[in-house]
């Protein structure tokens, strides 16, 4: 009985990561490109499959249609799954798939594991685990693009931001039994965002990053 009892929940944690990597997957900014404007997003503007790279080269409009699907590929998967696969009293399932999402966004199957960086999806993610790190992590992106109109730089900031709000909000129990998963989200999750803006790093120390505008060839 205990083993297939752990076998069940073994396969419906496959299920669940599976799920959610597909989920997280579609490249949303991609067919966006294709249906909208006839294009392939890979070789038009920073060349990037995000929803920035949607309204450089296509407009605002467009660009946030890929931000609110690139989100809600992050968020439903988070939500939803956990609560059909386990329950309503699941603890880390919910973090196990949204971190799937973030992955499959950035390391897409479909693309040759060529994808976005994550940002949008991550905003998804983090609104179900954390609304309130989330909302100080939208604070600061949007002070910072108010004040620099550098997408890079406030994608970076705002995941640091959540980062130190989430252990804030979960020290001293960060790593306990409850919250191990939540601790370890905290970290990896904005580390691997800002590793996904290296060459934005990169130039923003050398003072050529671009300011956003509709058609530019930044590359946050």
């Amino acid at each position: 009985m205990l083993l297939a009892l752990t076998f069940t929940h073994f396969a419906a944690g496959i299920g669940l990561l599976l799920a959610a990597y597909l989920a997280g997957s579609i490249p949303f900014s991609l067919l966006i490109a294709r249906w909208a404007g006839g294009i392939d997003l890979r070789k038009h503007g920073s060349g990037n499959v995000g929803a920035t790279n949607v309204a450089r080269t296509l407009g605002f409009k467009w660009g946030l249609v890929a931000l609110l699907l690139d989100a809600l590929k992050g968020l439903l998967p988070t939500w939803v799954l956990p609560l059909l696969l386990f329950g309503p009293n699941s603890t880390h399932a919910p973090v196990a798939a949204g971190l799937a999402a973030i992955v499959g966004h950035m390391f897409p199957c479909w693309l040759g594991f060529k994808g976005g960086k994550g940002v949008a999806t991550a905003l998804g993610v983090v609104g179900i685990l954390s609304w309130q790190a989330t909302l100080a992590a939208f604070v600061v992106f949007a002070l910072t693009f108010a004040l620099s109109r550098i997408v890079s730089l406030s994608s970076i900031l705002a995941a640091l931001t959540f980062a130190v709000a989430e252990m804030v909000l979960l020290w001293p129990e960060a790593f306990s039994a409850a919250n191990w998963s939540r601790g370890a989200f905290a970290l990896a999750i904005p580390a691997l965002i800002i590793h996904r803006h290296r060459s934005n790093i990169v130039r923003l120390l050398k003072g050529e990053e671009h300011r956003f505008t509709r058609k530019t060839q930044d590359q946050a």
